[in-house]
């Protein structure tokens, strides 16, 4: 048997043949699809014949060793197979054990982003606080936002404010694509000084993320950051998406957004008067 099984695939052949035995007992597809979720629930507590008699949730369960997992998602990446969920929860199952093996992966994410975020995903399930350095070092080395920062910056923000300091120590220097992942950190911790002053410089200075950096002086709830925001409200040149969330962040913070706007001509303005 071989030892990378394409689970999605055989899922989808059974998922076919469900459909087309029960098709007749429900009024229109949106319904049957309803079903999928208990039917992929019923087809991993199945006997199968193509994993020799054992269950889909029970076949990675013959694996101990978090290293032979590991070992196994890089022979299913190599083949271009999907990951099994089976085998993910069974990583994760391992509790601590499996930490290093999956902190070998997030290693080597210059060469295999898919894996690293897929060890990633699983660190940030089993609530470790070890690639803390190495999400730090995937958000400063960025050369611009994606799917591997975004994860990386997912777990430094379930860790809680022991990663203020270490975030904060990274903050001098950091390119644009690190500002925004860090600040996007450090806003769910207010009532550090430091923190407002880089969020409140950063709107300042970084015109094309006006958007991004109100959301983040709103979060922070110092109303000193009214001032700036009702004066970045009345400049000519934001954009209609700007003014949305320079306003909500205004209010946020106790203040009045009374400056009326005509933003014809902006295509996001536009695009929701069509949907109107």
């Amino acid at each position: 048997m071989p030892k990378c099984i394409d689970f999605d695939e055989k899922f989808g052949l059974y998922a076919e043949k469900w459909i087309a035995a029960n098709r007749s007992k429900y009024k229109n597809m949106d319904l049957l699809e309803e079903q999928i979720p208990e039917v992929y629930l019923r087809w991993l507590n199945a006997p199968a014949d193509w994993l020799d008699g054992k269950t889909p949730g029970e076949w990675f369960q013959q694996y101990s060793d978090a290293g032979e997992l590991v070992a196994l998602m890089r022979e299913y990446n190599e083949q271009k197979i999907n990951l099994p969920d089976p085998l993910l929860e069974r990583m994760t199952d391992l509790g601590e054990d499996a930490v290093a093996p999956l902190m070998q992966l997030v290693k080597e994410y210059s060469k295999n982003r898919g894996l690293a975020i897929s060890a990633l995903n699983l660190l940030i399930e089993l609530g470790s606080s070890e690639p803390m350095e190495m999400c730090l070092d995937i958000i400063s080395s960025a050369d611009g936002q994606n799917e591997l920062t975004d994860v990386a910056a997912e777990l430094l923000n379930g860790l809680g404010d022991s990663v203020v300091e270490p975030v904060l120590a990274r903050m001098e220097g950091a390119s644009r694509t690190a500002e925004d992942c860090f600040l996007d950190v450090l806003c769910n911790f207010p009532g550090d000084e430091r923190i407002y002053t880089y969020t409140v410089n950063a709107f300042n200075r970084r015109y094309d993320r006006r958007a991004l950096y109100a959301s983040y002086l709103g979060k922070l709830g110092d109303d000193r950051a009214i001032e700036p925001l009702g004066k970045a409200l009345k400049m000519s040149d934001i954009s209609y998406l700007d003014y949305i969330e320079i306003a909500n962040a205004i209010e946020a913070l106790g203040g009045e957004a009374d400056t009326e706007r005509e933003f014809n001509g902006d295509p996001y303005y536009e695009s929701l008067k069509k949907m109107k």
